[in-house]
């Protein structure tokens, strides 16, 4: 019988009523795709331990990371910042390129991967991308329907099967600049970059809107696949 990879993904830290909580979405998406999802809190004190058990990480979404990781300056959008998940998920992101472990970085997690390698962020998007594409929808609070071009030479494209894209995202934040680590793999036509890809990990890929929402979508099914398949192997 072949064995089901194990797949940790991050999660928030405890709210206000003490329940450690993660979006459904993201353990359906891998349980459907043939993996076996466990929850990384940020209160782990030893990062590295749980890369032995691990076959796979997800960098799931959430709040901004503190601008402090990426010599930004204070922004009065700025959200949700969590020094505890911030610390942990940066360690968890540099150990998992270096071991070489099949990570998957969705929004939060594509920033996360970009500042541990060296990159920055662009504080909010409006201020540089204009508003001519809703990157999310606040009232009501909800992702939101956008186009994205795939650039065609990625292995994106490849997995996806697909160079153009419907996807929905939700954020206000967006990677400014990644290090010589990573290449582009996406766009959405007003230039925030939606996808990199990096050039010698076996399998590290980020994106910035929410694939694990649209699994109903055959693109988004292989690519989920794609990254079970590469942390079975």
């Amino acid at each position: 019988m072949t064995r089901v990879p194990i797949i940790g993904i991050t999660n928030h830290s405890r709210n206000s009523v003490g329940e450690v909580v993660l979006p459904g979405t993201y353990i359906d998406a891998v349980q459907s795709s043939g993996g076996n999802p466990i929850l990384l809190p940020p209160t782990q004190t030893d990062p590295e331990s749980l890369l032995t058990v691990l076959d796979g990480l997800i960098l799931s979404g959430g709040g901004d990371i503190h601008p402090i990781h990426y010599n930004g300056e204070d922004h009065p959008t700025v959200y949700g910042i969590d020094d505890d998940r911030d610390s942990f998920e940066i360690t968890l992101a540099k150990l998992a390129l270096l071991k070489g472990i099949p990570v998957l970085g969705i929004c939060r997690g594509m920033q996360v991967l970009t500042v541990a390698t060296g990159g920055n962020l662009i504080q909010h998007v409006p201020e540089v991308y204009g508003d001519a594409i809703d990157h999310r929808l606040d009232h009501p609070r909800r992702p939101i329907p956008h186009d994205i071009e795939v650039l065609p030479e990625s292995r994106l494209s490849q997995l996806l099967e697909a160079t153009h894209l419907n996807i929905v995202s939700w954020h206000h934040q967006a990677v400014r600049e990644f290090s010589s680590d990573w290449k582009l793999a996406a766009r959405s036509s007003d230039g925030v970059i939606e996808a990199i890809e990096h050039q010698t990990h076996p399998w590290a890929i980020a994106l910035q809107w929410h694939p694990e929402l649209s699994m109903n979508d055959p693109a988004h099914q292989r690519f989920f696949q794609a990254f079970i398949s590469a942390c079975q192997a």
